[in-house]
């Protein structure tokens, strides 16, 4: 998904000029910081207040395999891969990363309704989503890839294709 819109002549369809998709760029930014706060305070829960001994536990009667260090890796995967998503740094790896963890929290979990008030799948499934989903689309151009992508390729311009 390109966070720019291409304008095409009529009279010449070669001549392109990419402008900033400030609706979409921004969207996006607010999107990817609400999606990496939620993530970010899941993290935080499991290491503060539920604690890596209380989270290993809670895995452990859920069936996780190796529930302290699965615990472990939900925590920082979590609270590392929000902040990250907030930068919008290295989304299209962490993307996929947290999408699969709340695969394992769906299955392990053991879903009884969609609703999760009655310990459905619908927090863990939209969150994979949002996860899917960035790694399909990128940052964005308001984001840290961007600045990186733009630094390797020698450009100073930031309304390039998104990364």
């Amino acid at each position: 998904m390109s966070l720019t819109s291409e304008t095409v002549n009529p009279a010449n369809t070669s001549s392109r000029t990419n402008t900033p998709d400030w609706f979409g760029s921004i969207a996006a930014l607010i999107g990817r910081l609400l999606f990496g706060v939620v993530l970010v305070a899941h993290g935080w829960q499991k290491l503060t207040e539920w604690g890596p001994s209380g989270t290993a536990a809670a895995f452990e009667s859920m069936g996780v395999p190796l529930p302290a260090v699965s615990a472990q890796i939900a925590t920082w995967a979590e609270l590392g891969g929000g902040v990250l998503i907030i930068l919008g740094l290295f989304v299209r790896f962490v993307g996929p990363l947290i999408a699969l963890i709340m695969a394992g929290a769906v299955y392990f979990a053991g879903p009884t309704g969609v609703f999760v008030s009655n310990g459905g799948w619908e927090l863990e499934t939209v969150i994979a989503a949002a996860g899917l989903f960035l790694a399909a689309a990128g940052a964005g151009v308001l984001s840290l890839d961007r600045v990186i992508t733009n630094a390797r390729n020698g450009r100073k311009d930031a309304t390039a294709d998104s990364v």
